[in-house]
């Protein structure tokens, strides 16, 4: 085992490396520049020249990208567009986008596999029908349009407003309405963030629960007269749910990815938010760390899937 966890972080290292070389070879070399959109047209030459020094940007750009990397780690990087520390700005955010993807996997995990049961269960019927549609709905339908409309049909229903954190008054508030407001705030941008997740995730789980019921020793528990939630519950689900913890690994890339579009139409204070006005105001050291951050946490989602596959399946070791 501490051999394979040794193995698996030396991989994850050279995974990280090389996906921090890419993105910053991608963004440096995308049209436009911090120079160009923080200064006026008719400036003068001299003024361009003196500012592309201070950023580093007369630089090749592997020194560039050694620059950064040196000032990331001793915590020495300062963002293009306000001048205050990258760390600073993002440390400010990332709890309240964690937050958001947190209640998202909750929503995900604690309505997807539950339905893909049933489904199964139910399988050919009008339900089961009704599901598959709804789910196909699910995945097709655009996250940021389906946001604009809830947007609006939730203030003229309720007259109350969604977007941010909490609402621009809360003086008058009693501690227990500051927290309704709080939650009111994050159900939506969560649910939306959730229903491409719980749309895939239930298909997996149906589909992999139709494979399992079919074998032979769930026919000869069914026979043995077991009920049937024991049956479905107890032995076929734990078979189920090694095609489903792959998954884990790939939902969270998928939710902080959509984290950006949510908390850019919900205006929340997010690092997605913040990676968004980053990438519109050409701000290097801010884009790059946010996506480093975001890779980490990709890898570390793939790390916990593999963990759980010897939880899941106990015949899976690891040496």
């Amino acid at each position: 085992m501490a051999r394979y966890l040794l193995r698996r972080l030396f991989y994850t290292f050279i995974t990280l490396v090389g996906i921090s070389v890419i993105s910053w070879v991608i963004i440096t070399q995308a049209p436009g520049s911090p120079i160009a959109i923080t200064l006026d047209p008719k400036v003068s030459p001299k003024i361009v020249e003196q500012m592309e020094k201070n950023y580093d940007l007369d630089k090749p750009i592997y020194q560039q990208y050694f620059l950064w990397l040196k000032r990331l780690f001793t915590g020495n990087l300062y963002s293009f567009k306000d001048g205050r520390p990258v760390l600073d700005k993002i440390g400010e955010r990332i709890w309240n986008t964690l937050l958001l993807n947190f209640v998202s996997i909750l929503i995900i995990f604690s309505l997807a596999i539950p339905l893909g049961i049933f489904s199964a269960r139910k399988q050919y019927t009008f339900l089961d029908n009704l599901g598959t549609f709804g789910a196909y709905l699910g995945i097709s339908i655009p996250s940021f349009w389906l946001a604009y409309l809830l947007i609006l049909g939730t203030v003229k229903l309720f007259g109350y407003p969604v977007l941010g954190m909490r609402s621009f008054v809360t003086e008058d508030l009693t501690s227990l309405e500051i927290v309704m407001d709080r939650l009111w705030h994050l159900m939506l941008p969560s649910i939306i963030l959730a229903i491409g997740g719980i749309a895939a995730l239930s298909r997996y789980t149906r589909s992999s629960m139709l494979e399992v019921i079919r074998q032979d020793y769930v026919r000869t528990a069914k026979a043995k007269g077991l009920p049937e939630e024991t049956v479905y519950y107890k032995h076929a689900l734990r078979n189920a749910l090694l095609p489903i913890v792959t998954l884990f690994g790939f939902l969270i890339p998928g939710l902080i990815g959509g984290s950006i579009i949510m908390e850019t139409v919900f205006a929340w204070p997010g690092i997605g938010r913040l990676a968004y006005q980053a990438v519109l105001a050409r701000d290097y050291p801010v884009v790059m760390t946010i996506n480093t951050i975001s890779a980490v946490l990709v890898l570390i989602g793939n790390f916990i899937a593999d963990m759980l596959y010897a939880i899941v399946d106990p015949r899976i070791r690891y040496g």
